[in-house]
């Protein structure tokens, strides 16, 4: 019996004898059939499609963003170009998953408002499998949404056209308008209100491929792709020249001189890597937010196309919360991660017992990442960074068989139960490895487990089946009192 079937099978990563004798446990425990069925398939999901929402400033993209993924997330303020931090959110309709990238949220004139608004379109266009194209209808279309509308066509994605603010029968005719942009029919939708937006996600479904076009791994999808991401002259070009063996990328003191996304195929220790670099971007120091946040674009489209990324930190400098932030992009994408600390040929003794502290308190939650001491400058300890993404690569896709993580979960219960809370204590019954790239784990449980308790468990599943390198995620699915049976 093969249990390494690929997730986007019916039962996630579960053969069909594991199955059933999985489905079987699930039933004598009292769990409805149907809900242990969709939790199942919500974790054993392959990447899921991404979906792009851009637009002018202004015209309600983020108001649009949080309908579609049904809560408030994405900042929302009455001033255009209000920054956040996360640009990517899952969000579901019909029964189907899909991640959205949100480009609201930077007016600011880097290069101009109309280049700034195209350059934030291209970012998250390139990581997209579809764009949801927000104009708003009251105003018509503009000289920068035909500017946008250019660059939609030169990318061939397909598109759903947005009409914003139509907010009952007499703003249609304005949406009708629309029609002169040559993207087909307008969806007229009050972003604020709700009105309309099931019919225009019901067209963004039919744009979205079932799954994303690049299989993972395998002869399929090609090389295996690496993100290169880090905050802007932290030394990703200089990485990627020292890794190609030639300057295939200017470099320069100036941070962020990198503005078009390369994409290198190197060859390394034998094996044919794809390299996605994502440098910083131009910027004025005086707009240091704006290119921040246009960095933050760039790296989740880069991440988004990535199947490993090589986190770049500066060894001089202390860890930043732009470094910290960039590590919980990649931990939430769920890729498999590389930390590979820079400039390390530039250290004394009293900065590297600093940075080894820093380490220890700021870099705690990713203790599993595989870690590397380089010098781009001089190629120092380039050798081992490509043992270091395989061992990276090879935890994101371990799969535990359901009957031997059954007994580690019994073991591990019996000898440190969850603790007792108002007089009840909750015992995790089973669980199954939904998923793989990253690990997706299914706990069934009698009550509700604490986040501490989890954390444990994910420890002990580490230091048991190793996952180096990757994130796990958990998800635990509670027994309802109706369907009890002893």
């Amino acid at each position: 019996m093969n249990d390494q079937i690929h997730s986007g099978d019916e039962h996630g990563a579960l053969g069909d004898a594991e199955y059933a004798e999985f489905m079987e446990l699930a039933a004598q425990e009292g769990f409805d059939a149907e809900e242990v069925d969709s939790e199942l398939a919500a974790a054993g999901h392959g990447p899921l499609p991404v979906l792009a929402v851009v637009g002018r400033p202004n015209v309600g993209k983020s108001t649009l963003v949080n309908r579609i993924i049904g809560r408030r997330e994405a900042v929302v303020e009455d001033r255009p170009g209000v920054t956040r931090d996360r640009v990517t959110y899952e969000a579901e309709w019909a029964g189907r998953r899909f991640k959205v990238v949100d480009t609201g949220g930077w007016e600011q004139d880097v290069l101009g408002i109309d280049a700034s608004v195209a350059a934030q379109a291209e970012y998250a266009i390139e990581a997209a499998d579809a764009v949801v194209f927000v104009v708003d209808a009251t105003v018509g279309a503009t000289d920068t949404d035909e500017a946008v509308v250019k660059l939609l066509r030169r990318a061939g994605k397909p598109v759903v056209l947005c009409a914003n603010k139509v907010d009952g029968p007499s703003g249609e005719a304005d949406a009708a308008m629309l029609w002169s942009l040559g993207l087909g029919e307008p969806m007229p939708v009050s972003a604020l209100h709700g009105r309309g937006t099931g019919d225009m996600l019901d067209e963004v479904l039919k744009a979205l491929p079932e799954a994303p076009a690049q299989t993972f791994g395998g002869a399929i999808g090609g090389p295996r792709r690496i993100a290169l991401i880090g905050r802007p002259n932290v030394g990703k070009s200089s990485l990627l020249n020292k890794v190609a063996g030639e300057e295939r990328v200017v470099v320069n003191e100036l941070a962020g001189t990198t503005r078009d996304p390369v994409d290198e195929l190197i060859d390394l220790g034998g094996t044919t890597w794809k390299f996605v670099d994502t440098a910083g971007i131009r910027k004025r120091v005086h707009l240091q937010e704006g290119a921040d946040y246009y960095a933050s674009l760039r790296t989740a489209a880069a991440v988004e196309k990535a199947e490993v990324a090589v986190i770049l930190i500066d060894s001089s400098e202390s860890i930043s919360v732009q470094d910290q932030r960039i590590i919980t992009m990649a931990v939430e994408a769920g890729r498999a991660m590389v930390i590979a600390y820079n400039k390390w040929d530039t250290l004394d003794e009293e900065r590297r017992y600093y940075l080894e502290r820093e380490i220890e308190t700021e870099l705690q939650q990713i203790s599993w990442a595989p870690r590397v001491n380089v010098s781009a400058r001089t190629g120092r300890h380039m050798e081992k960074l490509v043992p270091a993404i395989e061992t990276a690569l090879a935890g994101w896709e371990t799969r535990v068989p359901t009957g031997r993580l059954n007994a580690f979960l019994g073991e591990l219960v019996a000898a440190h139960p969850h603790p007792i809370r108002g007089g009840k204590q909750p015992r995790i019954l089973f669980g199954t490895q939904a998923g793989t790239k990253p690990p997706r784990f299914v706990l069934f449980a009698s009550g509700f487990i604490e986040a501490g308790y989890r954390r444990f468990i994910e420890r002990r599943l580490r230091e048991e089946f190793g996952f180096e390198g990757t994130p796990i995620h958990i998800s635990v699915r509670v027994r309802e009192k109706r369907g009890r049976k002893k």
